[in-house]
């Protein structure tokens, strides 16, 4: 029934109908043709293919021509590897290292094996600037040595007189220098005796002559042999600073010990005898028959 309000209704109705719809995006709805685009679309925007570095990796090496390992070949490095491994159970004794050829007991380096450390870098090598100590380091004075000597204390007089000033004392192998002031022998038996200010000048002058440290090794070399007078006047002195009878005595024990055929203590008074001579008397030793008192006293 037509009034005011039948009006509006009708108009509200006809409004709905008229909404927009939502238009649909043609670009998305339209179908993908791949023929449909140009390359050059692209060329801009995507980057150039990448080619990979590995490809060509083998073709520039060198050619290698070594088989590989079969399994054979990988068992017997394996029992390479552990072959230097010794199982357990095995004697490990080729394995320890060597024993030290210098040791310290507490007072001072001893030498156990001459000839080792007589051919190590630190050695002091020979004085050939010294005329004397240069006619010493001759080979041939170690064999003329070798032949009176027991070839130990032969290597360690040799060392003692073609050096300047390192010595090994051949009474108790220990390693110093001319004029060093040394640890006392007592120190290893726990003695408390108080030591002189000063050594005595016959102390270094025995050092330069035989080697010998100290005044105990000096006495322990030649009391064998020698009675203790002897002994005294022997002591830091040359065959011509010693007074006749003392030096008969020194020199009469080294010839019985050269015919009885001497061990390597018996040989100290033998050193002790042979470097009271400047020239060790090793002509008189190796020319027993030439008569050669004139010349050295």
């Amino acid at each position: 029934m037509p009034g005011p309000s039948n009006g509006k209704r009708i108009r509200k109705s006809q409004g709905r109908s008229q909404k927009k719809k939502p238009i649909a995006n043609t670009a998305l709805s339209q179908p993908t043709d791949a023929s449909s685009y140009k390359t050059s679309d692209f060329s801009t925007s995507l980057p150039s293919p990448i080619t990979p570095i590995f490809d060509n990796i083998d073709n520039n090496l060198p050619a290698d021509n070594h088989e590989k390992p079969t399994l054979n070949d990988a068992s017997e490095y394996k029992q390479i590897a552990y072959a230097q491994y010794p199982e357990p159970g095995d004697d490990y004794s080729h394995a320890l290292f060597q024993k030290p050829y210098i040791y310290d007991p507490g007072n001072g380096p001893r030498v156990r094996d001459t000839r080792a450390v007589t051919s190590r870098y630190f050695s002091q090598p020979p004085a050939f600037d010294d005329p004397l100590c240069a006619e010493f380091a001759q080979e041939e004075v170690l064999q003329m040595l070798s032949t009176v000597l027991p070839d130990e204390l032969a290597l360690i007089l040799w060392y003692n007189k073609s050096r300047a000033t390192s010595r090994i004392c051949p009474a108790c192998q220990r390693l110093y220098h001319v004029g060093d002031v040394l640890p006392d022998h007592s120190t290893m038996t726990g003695d408390s005796l108080e030591k002189p200010v000063r050594s005595p000048p016959e102390l270094e002058r025995e050092q330069e002559l035989s080697g010998i440290c100290s005044s105990l090794c000096f006495i322990l070399a030649s009391f064998n042999q020698c009675d203790p007078r002897t002994t005294k006047a022997a002591w830091g002195h040359t065959a011509n600073e010693m007074d006749d009878a003392s030096w008969e005595v020194l020199n009469g024990a080294s010839y019985l010990l050269a015919s009885e055929g001497q061990d390597a203590v018996k040989a100290l008074v033998m050193i002790v005898r042979m470097t009271r001579l400047e020239d060790l008397g090793l002509a008189q030793l190796c020319f027993p028959d030439v008569n050669w008192e004139e010349g050295t006293r």
